[in-house]
């Protein structure tokens, strides 16, 4: 078969499988009946132009042979939420299988996990595969895929419109990145947070179902950086006893101060619990799950200049994630944070979720400042 018909024959195959998803496809105006292409390709995580490629057969054969293994891997991944939908029914029949149904959403959960970790998907030749990227590409595809759902609709909300949580619901990235000394065996540590991205939806179990909470799962890329003059942390803070830091501190930019050697990337997925009430939003929550990237081998050697050293600052990087050391969000030392607006129902993208926190670092306690902002709002409508 010459490359011409292959990729006409991908093309074709790529159509039908789509057609299972999303109904009939008009050949002669390039689209489908019931959703547009726009959609189709947020669904896909492709940009408009790369699936207008794909829908009118200009894409390259790598570019169809990806685009078949996604859609093929997307119809795995509805054929076991269907069925883990009909074992819940099934299941909630019996009021006495309450543990067994945690049991089946747990394996299903792992199942679905599965099929998306290990279905192959390979990139096309211009690609660049991010490592920081697939860490966030499991959150991502939770809440931003067709066929996966979890937000609180409009028309599920109460006749009276009272559900406050309905305008949270969406995704929420940290505004501004905020610095932390932190203290291990030895002095010279330094957290930076750099980047969070939070999918918010309302929380509907035990006594949550009043529309007062949300839950949130959050994706963290921060750094560790290492003072080779391992300056005690008082030097960092306003004065000594004080628990904040020095503004110039949390203002300055490391990667322009010889002192400073990044040390490593800590990938960390976090879920949080928000209340709301009349004094603010209240947050609690934990680490899901962390890990740790160092930085290349030779670029540490460069920056300590000390093999010893080297080791000795892993040694203590690997105890982290060893001993689970608590997030530096630690949501039980923050205060509430501020309501964006009175009026929940005039929340709206740009709004902002502040907290103002405490960590605990050896007997040192340091503030610092998180800041959310509402990126995208699931429900834009006001409820009437």
């Amino acid at each position: 078969m010459s490359d011409k018909n292959h990729i006409a024959a991908l093309h074709q195959n790529f159509i039908e499988l789509l057609e299972r998803i999303y109904g009939c496809f008009d050949r002669e105006k390039n689209k489908f009946e019931s959703t547009s292409n726009s959609k189709i390709a947020r669904d896909l995580f492709y940009s408009d132009s790369q699936f207008s490629r794909l829908i009118n057969g200009t894409a390259s054969e790598g570019e169809f042979g990806r685009a078949v293994r996604n859609v093929q891997r997307s119809l795995e991944l509805m054929k076991a939420k269907e069925h883990s939908n009909e074992v819940v029914v099934e299941v909630k029949k019996n009021p006495l299988n309450k543990l067994l149904l945690a049991l089946v959403a747990a394996l299903v959960l792992g199942g679905l996990y599965l099929v998306y970790k290990y279905t192959p998907v390979m990139p096309a030749e211009n690609d660049v595969v991010s490592t920081s990227d697939s860490r966030y590409d499991m959150l991502k595809w939770s809440f931003e895929n067709h066929y996966i759902n979890p937000y609180v609709k409009l028309k599920e909300l109460p006749d009276d419109c009272y559900y406050p949580c309905y305008k949270y619901q969406g995704k929420w990235t940290l505004k501004q990145e905020y610095k932390i000394p932190f203290f291990r065996e030895r002095n010279g540590f330094h957290y930076v947070a750099k980047e969070a991205t939070m999918y918010t939806n309302c929380l509907q179990t035990g006594d949550t179902q009043n529309g007062e909470a949300f839950e949130g799962y959050e994706y963290q890329k921060h750094e560790i950086w290492y003072d080779v003059r391992e300056l005690p942390i008082d030097s960092f803070l306003v004065e000594a006893g004080s628990t904040k830091v020095r503004p110039e501190y949390n203002n300055s930019r490391m990667e322009d101060d010889q002192n400073f050697v990044k040390i490593a990337y800590i990938h960390t997925f976090f879920r949080s619990e928000y209340q709301i009430d009349s004094l603010g939003i209240h947050r609690q929550g934990k680490v899901i799950g962390r890990d740790i990237e160092f930085v290349e081998q030779t670029a540490l050697l460069d920056g300590l200049g000390d093999a010893k050293l080297v080791s000795d600052v892993k040694s203590e990087m690997n105890a982290i994630a060893q001993n689970r050391l608590e997030d530096f969000s630690k949501p039980i030392s923050c205060d509430p944070g501020k309501l964006p607006r009175a009026d929940f129902h005039a929340i709206d993208e740009g709004d902002e979720l502040e907290f103002n926190c405490q960590f605990s670092t050896g007997r040192f306690l340091v503030d610092y400042k998180k800041t959310y902002v509402l990126d995208y709002q699931y429900i834009n409508n006001v409820c009437r």
